[in-house]
């Protein structure tokens, strides 16, 4: 068995910290529910802005508020604004990571959601578990976003086959891709 990443918040910011309550972070369910977090569930937390690394368990606040509160002794590990990854995990068999597809959701700084993506391992030319991240509502290779591992020459033939021009793929490889 493996620990593996099975859903998270990236960048979302912290709206605010409540040292007296009885512990936890508070989320807005509706986003929580975009990404498969659960209330109840433990979540490890990365503070981008300093570093910090804890572990809580979910409860959910108000519909809608794209709330981030930290509770408890929580509360001294960040300030508000502060720039937060949330992750939820489970353990699996290597052979299942070709069927997970963790949803993960990025954040414009107003905590609005900006981007909703999934994680898909599978296999390549190169290495029997390869990896990329897909637009989840789109869900094909098109539609990968910036990775160095993923094969740019064959994306452009594969789009020049399709019949798309030159200057199509370089607008599409520009704007998927860092090169």
């Amino acid at each position: 068995m493996i620990k593996i990443v099975r859903a998270k918040l990236h960048g979302l910011r912290v709206t605010g910290a409540d040292l007296n309550y009885h512990g936890s972070i508070t989320l807005d369910p509706e986003q929580c529910e975009m990404a498969g977090i659960y209330p109840l569930e433990f979540v490890e937390i990365w503070n981008k802005s300093s570093g910090a690394r804890i572990s809580t368990y979910v409860i959910h606040g108000e519909p809608g508020s794209q709330c981030c509160v930290l509770n408890g002794a929580a509360a001294r590990t960040c300030q508000r604004g502060d720039e937060l990854i949330v992750a939820a995990s489970d353990y699996i068999e290597p052979s299942k990571l070709y069927d997970v597809k963790p949803r993960i959701l990025t954040y414009l700084p107003n905590n609005e959601v900006d981007q909703v993506l999934e994680y898909d391992v599978f296999a390549s030319k190169e290495r029997a578990y390869d990896f990329r991240i897909i637009d989840a509502d789109k869900q094909t290779l098109e539609d990968c976003h910036t990775y160095p591992n993923v094969d740019v020459t064959a994306i452009r033939e594969n789009l020049a086959a399709k019949g798309w021009s030159e200057e199509e793929i370089d607008a599409f490889v520009n704007a998927h891709f860092t090169l």
